[in-house]
């Protein structure tokens, strides 16, 4: 896979590359790079395909996003079972460790506790527990700061 990304990044690297530096007339003394040989080009392959050589580069660079995606899709589905793992712990470290059954119950139905309950002693072991503190809840706005109720 290796070689397919370094087949697809070094044409699209050296096309840009000259694109911009001969559009821009950067040409460092190299006639490839300025830019009457940049308009010769495009006059060129403008005549060949029957279009306007303004709207070449657009349709280069949509043709390269194109490209990207499906090489990146191909990239993703050969390593599917390996983000697949790398998801899951993503989803389990900002959903605070839940289990995907427990998640499925509804966090409005449950009343929210203040933060003092969450950050309570756990058995003596001189360990605060902080996992129940940055779960995801949703907001009452008819709490106060330490769960009393406004009315």
């Amino acid at each position: 896979m290796r070689w397919i990304l370094a087949a697809w990044a070094l044409p699209l690297v050296a096309f840009w590359g000259w694109y911009f530096l001969s559009s821009y007339n950067l040409h460092f003394g190299y006639v490839m790079l300025t830019r009457d040989v940049h308009d010769i080009v495009f006059e060129i392959y403008g005549e060949t395909l029957g279009i306007d050589p303004a709207l070449l580069p657009g349709l280069v660079a949509r043709a390269c996003i194109l490209d990207t995606m499906l090489l990146f899709a191909i990239l993703a589905f050969r390593r599917r079972a390996h983000l697949s793992g790398w998801l899951k712990g993503i989803h389990a470290r900002y959903s605070g460790g839940i289990a995907p059954a427990v998640a499925t119950i509804s966090v409005a139905s449950q009343r929210p506790q203040p933060v003092e309950h969450a950050l309570k002693n756990e058995g003596g072991s001189g360990r605060i527990d902080l996992a129940g503190a940055f779960a995801p809840r949703e907001i009452h706005f008819d709490q106060c700061a330490l769960g009393g109720d406004r009315r």
